[in-house]
């Protein structure tokens, strides 16, 4: 029989383990941290110009940008729970480069800080720094992509939903009869939020609507942008990506979409800047009984090439399913077009880091 240990109630006062020889050789953040500090490195001269020569000190961007990519990895609701974990968990301390006995930030000074990194559009530039890196650009596919669009929940309810002109007086929680739409309502509490359905027969939520641009060969998230809901965001956002994307490439290209993308003025769009839509054909007869007209024809629909492309954007429902399930994008707690997509950036920023090292070890 072993002797039973003694317990004492008062922790030992020092410790003489640093945090490097605290977090296990194999933790996978490890690999994660070294490409954020690569990243960082890189980034030195974007962050001096935001800030001032003078003044006091602020946060440390590259402390900032290390801890919101773990409020993504960990799904934390809030950065005031983000600054609480900070507080006392070692490994968040260790990743983001603080001392065991340093102190940790005021959740408002946080956020202000946080706020001047998105108005620079550093998480765009930190997206495409990480993608341009040395190790990382030969997993990408430059002729290959897939583009989808998803909805995320605004921080508004419908009580704030309420006509521009002001004549309802009552508190907006009863609207049994009422007829509301975006042309004549808009919320309170988030005017860029915007009712929207994703299809018939599913409810209206107030929401925005995030895109994302992946590459086909490892399914890698190369653009990704924020916009209003509605019924033409997803083929604006579809032709401002990969526009983008093809002047910088130089290169013709071919896009996997799903049906909603079948719409004649896009493909005239997507050919024009030398895409080939590989557009999942919406050629069903509606209910008024008129059959539509798909802009991929048979001829194309039949080949290999067509095949493969529709078989892959499907992986982009990973990026958006690990989103809302792990990360932050099923319902954001910000307000405001900008902070929005500056939290959808951090997402996708946060799902290419836990695929880069995998692919990179496979």
């Amino acid at each position: 029989m072993a002797m039973r240990g003694t317990f004492r109630n008062q922790a030992g006062l020092f410790s003489y383990l640093s945090l490097e020889e605290r977090v296990p050789e194999r933790h996978p953040l490890r690999n994660i941290r070294e490409l954020v500090r690569a990243v960082l490195v890189d980034m030195t001269k974007d962050f001096a110009a935001l800030y001032s020569d003078e003044g006091r000190p602020s946060i440390p961007p590259e402390q900032l940008l290390s801890a919101l990519l773990l409020q993504a990895f960990y799904g934390l609701r809030s950065e005031r729970q983000l600054m609480e974990q900070l507080d006392y968990n070692l490994l968040f301390r260790w990743f983001v480069g603080l001392s065991p006995d340093a102190p940790v930030w005021v959740p408002t000074t946080f956020t202000k800080n946080r706020e001047r990194l998105q108005d620079g559009d550093v998480f765009q530039r930190f997206m495409q720094t990480l993608l341009n890196h040395p190790r990382v650009k030969p997993l990408l596919s430059d002729e290959h992509f897939s583009v989808d669009g998803t909805l995320i929940e605004a921080w508004a309810s419908f009580k704030s939903f309420k006509p521009k002109d002001g004549s309802e007086k009552s508190d907006g929680s009863d609207f049994h009869n009422q007829r509301r739409s975006n042309e004549t309502h808009a919320s309170q509490s988030d005017p860029d939020s915007r009712l929207y359905r994703k299809a018939q027969g599913r409810e209206a939520k107030l929401c925005y609507m995030g895109h994302a641009l992946m590459e086909n060969r490892n399914g890698l998230a190369v653009g990704a942008q924020v916009t209003l809901a509605s019924g033409t965001a997803e083929r604006e956002a579809s032709e401002a990506m990969l526009g983008a994307k093809t002047r910088e490439t130089g290169k013709a290209a071919t896009v996997g979409e799903d049906k909603a993308y079948d719409a004649e003025d896009h493909g005239k769009n997507l050919r024009e800047m030398n895409v080939t839509p590989h557009v999942a054909q919406n050629n069903a007869t509606t209910k008024a009984g008129k059959q539509r007209k798909t802009i991929v024809d048979d001829a194309t629909a039949a080949g290999e090439a067509y095949g493969i492309s529709q078989k892959r954007r499907k992986m982009i429902e990973c990026l958006f399913g690990w989103g809302k399930q792990h990360g932050t994008m099923r319902k954001t707690k910000h307000r405001g077009m900008a902070a929005v997509a500056g939290d959808f950036l951090i997402n996708i920023i946060a799902y290419n880091l836990i695929r880069i090292p995998q692919l990179l070890v496979a």
